[in-house]
């Protein structure tokens, strides 16, 4: 039986990440709390009503790390986290800090809505991710590593190999790695090399054997060897039945072979380290002629960016840790120590072994029932009605992909339009879309260059569309095109019509397997009219603000929700049954928050699931006693959105729902171009009840959070072990293909 996580203790429920910031008491008056939200103007720092950003989303990286620590999931999944942990960290830290940096450097001095200066946040940044490295090098090594040994995995340091193995390993270092390496000294005559962002790098004090000053040199490890070297693909003892791993470390390779690449120097001592660079650069979008050339210019800038973060190993040599403080131009507040593992992403060699008994179970989606009959024509299903999908539950491949390659292949079709925010590598819809061109269909995709770390990926795809005809537009000056939509234009026997995806997640098959979304297909024109409208906004000059169905940011979208909520006020006033529920990635914008406060005053129940940062302070008296937040965290990273107010309505499924690609932040209402869609037929409605419900009563899974932003897991009822939201959702996605392929087999 798997043991239960106190929710006393553990990763998460401890240590409080807003230490150092004004805390709200959860022991105040109610009046107390009640006079800050009227007083506190829209734009004044309010510590009382809000949480800071940077360290909520902090505590949401606490969780995911909680699941490395947790050893009811699967060992080697165990792994995985400990990667996905520190991959967070680096995206935290490229945008998150390199931004405040860049705050404190210009002399902003401005607060934030929880009261702190951009020097305040990077301090008690520092103070929440010490703790948590320690915490990760200790789950390494004292059990994730003596479990990985007690099922024939070893990481090996040198001085554990026995003798033919360190002889194959030097073996390996001189056919494989010492043809790659170039040693770069520095000296009067070669200045400091260049070290790029995340790349990894021995550091290294040599004597010349006449004199005794240190001289230094760098020697970058190679990002295309694996750092573990697996030492037996044929050793003794193993056999498929019960293998044998045994690993070395690429830097105890190259460590352990210095004299190969210094002949006759004396080598003094060797210090890894690591670098990570600001990614926020700025842009002056306005001034420029050429989006596609400042994206550009915005990456070659971003290369040379200032250093935010150096981390290095244990036991760092002075005089080197120094030397490089100095050459990179930095302080003691920006130098992390971490253990051996200086990037836990390098121990993906190790995740993936093929060991599924160290797994989670393998998990292949399924067709959605509407969509099971391969051999039916999309568009007559769609037509027969709506259809709600649910990956990874439900085939991304059967539905999406489905829809716009038959869309390609119909020469009845006449216009493909669709959006493209991360599509990944080698995506096949972006092939489709290319097909549909040159078999003379118009094709308009926006490409959104802006995309955070896929700027290069998506300016090769855009001149890879343009080459074979394809319409590429770049979006709007000034924001992000963050919508998921796709169009198609069809000649049907009774006329033109419009079919419409419109959906949560990104059109990229590859996250479409690990993450959470939902999506629409539809041909209701009350909707596809405002999606054709939504495209006129994108691609030309189109000011339209009275979209029928969809909710649409910037334009309308924050004032809609605003709206739904204060008609949950007025309703629950008036005694009739007011409840909001809402799931989103992140939350924190404030006249949104002002305005769940004020729900909650007036008796609105209020179900927040906030799978990552949330700056509203739920469960303080007076201010948000019926606003509770909790968050999921698992196998599969949560994205999708769904939004339902009551309405008056006692039946839930006669209150309105919403999907869409927008969370209740300022960036997403204000500064990007998102769509949210009702979803209205009953039959879809009830499948996004039983999501949010399935979520709510999660004791596997979920967190709850606390006043001060700390959480708190849940343990399981009666000590029972939980599947959790992940294992139930595939079981019953399980079900109804079992029911369909029986009804199918009856018919």
């Amino acid at each position: 039986m798997l043991a239960a996580t106190p929710a006393s203790g553990g990763i998460g429920s401890g240590q409080q990440a807003t230490a150092g910031h004004p805390s709200l008491d959860p022991t105040a008056p109610r009046e107390v709390a009640q006079a800050s939200l009227q007083n506190t103007a829209q734009n004044e720092p309010a510590p009382d009503l809000f949480l800071n950003r940077e360290l909520t989303w902090l505590e949401f990286n606490r969780r995911v790390l909680h699941e490395a620590a947790d050893d009811r999931t699967p060992l080697l999944e165990r792994v995985r986290f400990l990667s996905i942990f520190s991959s967070n960290l680096d995206e935290f830290f490229m945008k998150r800090v390199g931004g405040l940096k860049r705050q404190v450097e210009a002399g902003v001095l401005s607060r934030t809505a929880d009261g702190l200066t951009p020097a305040q946040q990077l301090s008690a940044i520092r103070q929440a991710v010490m703790p948590m490295l320690t915490k990760q090098a200790e789950v390494f090594a004292k059990s994730i590593r003596p479990k990985l040994e007690e099922n024939g995995i070893h990481l090996l340091g040198w001085a554990e190999m026995t003798a033919d193995e360190r002889q194959n390993a030097e073996r390996f270092f001189r056919q494989n790695v010492f043809p790659i390496l170039t040693p770069l000294a520095v000296d009067p005559g070669h200045p400091f090399p260049f070290i790029s962002n995340l790349s990894e790098s021995l550091a290294v004090i040599l004597h010349h054997p006449d004199r005794g000053e240190n001289l230094f040199a760098r020697i970058k490890v190679p990002e295309m060897l694996p750092r573990w070297i697996r030492l037996n693909p044929l050793g003794t003892g193993t056999s498929a039945a019960n293998p044998l791993f045994r690993f070395v470390s690429l830097y105890d390779l190259i460590r352990n072979n210095l004299d190969d690449l210094f002949p006759d120097m004396l080598v003094i001592d060797v210090m890894p380290f690591r670098v990570t660079r600001n990614a926020d650069v700025e842009r002056e979008e306005e001034d420029a002629e050429d989006l596609l050339e400042l994206v550009s210019e915005e990456l070659r800038q971003r290369r040379f960016a200032d250093v935010v973060r150096l981390e290095h190993g244990p036991d760092p040599n002075p005089w080197i840790l120094n030397f490089l403080k100095e050459e990179l131009e930095i302080g003691d507040l920006d130098v992390y120590q971490v253990d051996d593992q200086l990037d836990y992403q390098d121990i993906n060699t190790i995740a993936d072994l093929a060991l599924p008994h160290l797994r989670f179970e393998p998990w292949t989606a399924l067709q959605n029932a509407a969509l099971a009959d391969d051999g039916v024509d999309i568009f007559s299903v769609i037509r027969a009605g709506d259809v709600l999908l649910h990956h990874p539950f439900e085939s991304f491949t059967g539905s999406v992909e489905r829809f716009v390659t038959a869309a390609a292949d119909d020469p009845k079709v006449l216009a493909i339009k669709m959006t493209v925010y991360r599509a990944g590598d080698d995506s096949p819809l972006i092939h489709t879309l290319i097909r549909a061109a040159e078999a003379k269909k118009h094709v308009v995709c926006l490409v959104e260059l802006k995309a955070r770390f896929d700027e290069e990926r998506n300016i090769i795809l855009a001149q890879s569309l343009e080459k074979a005809g394809v319409h590429v537009v770049y979006g709007i000056v000034g924001l992000k095109t963050h919508c998921k939509t796709a169009l198609v234009v069809r000649q049907d026997p009774d006329g033109i019509r419009c079919y419409v995806h419109l959906g949560t997640g990104n059109y990229n098959a590859q996250t479409a397997r690990l993450y959470t979304d939902l999506g629409l297909l539809t041909c209701n024109p009350a909707i596809t009219e405002d999606v054709v409208e939504l495209f006129h906004y994108l691609t030309g000059r189109s000011l339209k603000r009275d979209y029928r169905k969809l909710l649409v940011a910037p334009v309308n979208m924050r004032d809609r929700f605003l709206e739904m909520i204060e008609r949950e006020i007025e309703n629950c006033k008036a005694g009739r049954p007011a409840r909001i529920v809402a799931k989103m990635n992140s939350l924190e914008e404030s006249s949104i928050c002002r305005a769940l406060y004020r729900a909650s005053q007036a008796g609105v129940e209020i179900e927040l699931i906030v799978r990552g940062f949330c700056a509203l302070r739920p469960g303080v008296p007076g201010l948000s006693d019926r606003i509770r937040v909790s968050s999921i965290i698992g196998r599969f990273l949560e994205h999708s959105r769904i939004f339902h107010f009551a309405n008056g309505s006692t039946d839930p499924l006669e209150g309105d729902f919403f999907i869409g690609s927008a969370d209740w932040m300022y960036r997403n209402l204000l500064a990007r171009v998102e769509a949210i869609v009702p979803i209205e037929p009953r039959p879809l409605r009830e499948k996004l009840w039983e999501i949010v419900q399935i979520m709510l009563s999660d004791h596997r899974q979920a967190w709850d959070m606390r006043p001060d932003g700390t959480y708190a897991q849940r343990t399981p009822i009666d000590a029972e072990p939980h599947p959790g939201t992940h294992a139930t959702l595939m079981n019953l996605t399980r079900q109804r293909a079992a029911r369909a392929a029986g009804l199918a087999l009856k018919a």
